[in-house]
């Protein structure tokens, strides 16, 4: 039997856990980095890296695709660089994959937002991603949009950042997030993998939007420690990225990954998310 070959371009935190899923007897796996520390890292889990700024065509085998790299001020760097590869490759493709962002959407003031809701992003970040997947789409390829939520997972989670002291109880009132755990992440991509549905997007979130300093009032408690201090949004010393993801306040629904795909989350909230983690 003839293996699918999957190439991951930007082989980060979901496409390693996607890899983690994938039967190694039916999937070659390949992934791109910028360094050639992340080339290494991804031929030591048995995969085959490559340098992004290296590959110029697709690989006559690849049948899945997955992109995860961030546009930047003069839009998608991998369609800069494989838009007309891409294209020429289309017909060997059987899914591609853009993940893109819940940011989208922009500021909904708490209310709940699906995917027919109109994209209209209030950050650059947003604009930048809404534009991203306007180029994807115009390209002739079997593609398929996962807007993400916040992600967590090992290695990246309150727990953490309780310890490592970073952690911030930031108060806005009305401020709720949604957010995912990479596995289901992985997850979803894997369910959509065995169902294709080129065109469609799907959200990407766990069942229960919340205010962000409820995880971390939990994640405290977990540990048996006392959470950190609140601390007024107006008042609070956050990075300009920081500061950006409190201009959108929305409950993502995840109803479509659910009914179309037949998905059932690993982690439904970030209760069960942060317990399996500790």
């Amino acid at each position: 039997m003839t293996k699918q070959h999957i190439l991951f371009l930007g082989f980060g935190f979901s496409a390693e856990a996607l890899s983690k899923i994938l039967d190694p007897q039916h999937w070659r796996i390949s992934g791109t980095s910028r360094t050639a520390e992340s080339v290494q890292h991804i031929n030591a889990l048995g995969y085959e890296g490559v340098l992004f700024e290296d590959l110029r065509s697709i690989d006559p085998t690849v049948t899945h695709v997955v992109s995860s790299v961030p546009p930047d001020a003069n839009g998608d760097p991998v369609l800069r660089q494989l838009g007309p590869a891409l294209s020429d490759a289309a017909a060997q493709l059987r899914w591609v994959a853009y993940l893109s962002t819940t940011g989208v959407y922009g500021d909904h003031n708490g209310a709940w937002i699906d995917e027919e809701t109109p994209l209209t992003p209030n950050t650059e970040r947003g604009q930048r991603r809404v534009d991203a997947e306007a180029e994807w789409q115009r390209l002739n390829l079997p593609l398929h949009i996962f807007r993400l939520a916040g992600i967590y997972g090992p290695g990246r989670n309150a727990l953490l950042s309780l310890q490592d002291g970073t952690a911030k109880r930031v108060i806005r009132q009305g401020q709720v997030f949604s957010r995912i755990h990479v596995d289901d992440i992985a997850g979803i991509l894997k369910a959509s993998i065995a169902k294709p549905n080129s065109g469609r997007a799907y959200n990407v979130a766990d069942d229960e939007p919340c205010p962000p300093q409820d995880v971390i009032t939990y994640a405290a408690s977990l540990l048996n420690i006392a959470p950190p201090p609140e601390v007024d949004f107006e008042k609070a010393e956050l990075s300009a990225m920081a500061r950006s993801f409190f201009m959108d306040s929305k409950r993502v629904s995840n109803q479509r990954v659910k009914t179309e795909l037949n998905y059932a989350f690993l982690y439904p909230n970030y209760r069960v998310g942060l317990k399996s983690l500790l």
